[in-house]
């Protein structure tokens, strides 16, 4: 089996061209041969007439003579027969024998008919075919045929030579220019499977160049993009790694720190409760990121509504913001409440997260004091959520990573606020698998709002 590209697409050509051309060879050949055979047969029944208007006006004595002179082309029979059958030959002989006039074309020219049909010339090594005119004349008051047999296949093997000639110098030619054309399709392809091969063994840095426009061009431009996506996905799975390890690490040093200062013997038992407070914090701190992690990694492979259900959207925003009632009190928050009466199909659970991440968040990140407003409206086939806190902000360049797992803008890198990252990332994909959308505004030092879309409708029509 050819494994090479270059030489199965050389071949694939060359053997189309080659039965292409075999079959236009046929073609002209039968073409020629039909064209020659029309042309020559009117010719030949003219050159007969010819010959018996002079068989006509010489004596009998004389025949042999003016056949000899009559019939002076290469590859041409005549052959005159009386009523009994005696026939006397004249002209080429060189061709071979011929099969024998039959009693039915003998009568039918002697009674006055014109004979037009197919004689065959007996060869040594094959046969060929020719055709037969016979016409009727009288020599010396009897009625006699003459029979003109020409050999048109000498014409037929010049035109083959022609032919062949000229088709095989188009194959040659042609041939030439599918290698080079092979060559061009075939080595971008080649460059292709070799950076397809780097990539594989973790190199995403390579970009090809290509001005191309055709279908290989867009492979290029495919590949290259390809290459791009799998480089930042690179980049965000090195930065997750790092990420882990250091929110992972945190609270083990700190666990591990006060856990030796415990042993101190001179320690007081106010001071002994307040480290296992803090080593307490931290291990609830590493549970909250083990099941995050554990949640994002679920939602991220699983993206099926597993317990859906209709229920009132407007209902569930209430239920988190009381739920969140011990953060918004401890920060003078009074949360403002704009929410008509909405239901949508989903997940229920799996909604009730979003709105506890997003109200956390920004409960997080408000100033003593601010303000929480939520709303929430329809829109056509969505239900509209809209939560908006006055705090910090996050700037424009930070904005676009914000639903990144672990990342956090630098304004919000406050050690006094609680978190791991992975809120709004939760938030996303839960959204994501509603067929919906979330999307973040803010002005630094202002505010911050987060626009949750959420289909009134499941995605394959009601349920």
């Amino acid at each position: 089996m050819i494994r090479s590209l270059y030489v199965r697409t050389v071949l694939i050509f060359i053997v189309a061209v080659i039965i292409s051309l075999a079959a236009a060879f046929v073609l002209a050949i039968h073409m020629y041969s039909n064209n020659v055979k029309s042309l020559a047969e009117g010719q030949i029944i003219a050159y007969g007439k010819k010959i018996i208007g002079e068989l006509g006006e010489a004596p009998s004595e004389s025949l042999a003579t003016v056949m000899r002179n009559a019939v002076d082309l290469p590859g041409l029979r005549v052959k005159i027969m009386d009523e009994n059958g005696r026939a006397v030959a004249y002209g080429d002989a060189g061709s071979g024998e011929q099969t024998p006039i039959t009693a039915e074309q003998l009568d039918l020219v002697i009674h006055g008919g014109i004979y037009r049909g197919s004689v065959t010339y007996i060869r040594k090594h094959h046969n060929t075919a020719s055709f037969l005119i016979g016409m009727p004349f009288q020599l010396d008051k009897r009625p006699h045929a003459l029979f003109i047999t020409p050999e048109i296949a000498r014409l037929t093997e010049t035109f083959r030579k022609f032919t062949l000639t000229v088709l095989g110098s188009v194959l040659l030619a042609g041939s030439l220019l599918i290698l080079l054309a092979a060559r061009d399709i075939v080595k971008p392809v080649q460059r292709l499977t070799d950076a397809t091969r780097r990539m594989a063994k973790g190199d995403f840095g390579i970009m090809l160049q290509s001005k191309r426009k055709d279908e290989i061009g867009v492979l290029t431009e495919s590949f290259n993009e390809m290459s791009g996506s799998l480089r930042q996905l690179d980049k965000l799975r090195t930065d997750f790694v790092n990420n882990v390890a250091h929110e992972i690490q945190s609270p083990l040093t700190s666990i591990t720190g006060f856990s030796k200062a415990l042993r101190t013997k001179t320690m007081t038992e106010e001071g002994r409760r307040h480290y296992l407070n803090i080593i307490e914090e931290e291990s609830q701190r590493l549970s909250r990121l083990s099941a995050n992690l554990l949640r994002l990694s679920v939602l991220q492979q699983d993206r099926e509504l597993h317990h859906p259900g209709r229920f009132r959207l407007d209902e569930q925003i209430r239920r988190s913001v009381i739920a969140c009632e011990p953060q918004w009190s401890a920060k003078g928050i009074e949360p403002e409440l704009d929410l008509d009466g909405v239901t949508v199909y989903g997940d229920a659970d799996s909604l009730e997260q979003v709105w506890h991440n997003l109200i956390s968040n920004s409960i997080k990140f408000s100033d003593r004091g601010g303000t929480l407003a939520i709303k929430l409206r329809r829109h056509g086939e969505f239900a509209v959520a809209e939560v908006r806190d006055r705090g910090q902000g996050i700037g424009k360049d930070e904005l676009q990573h914000i639903f990144t797992p672990f990342y956090k803008a630098d304004s919000a890198r406050d050690y006094a606020v609680k978190g791991n990252g992975l809120g709004l990332s939760i938030a996303k994909e839960i959204v994501d698998m509603h067929g919906g959308s979330i999307e973040a505004e803010s002005e630094p030092g202002v505010q911050t709002s987060f626009t949750v879309r959420v289909p009134i409708e499941p995605k394959g029509g009601i349920v």
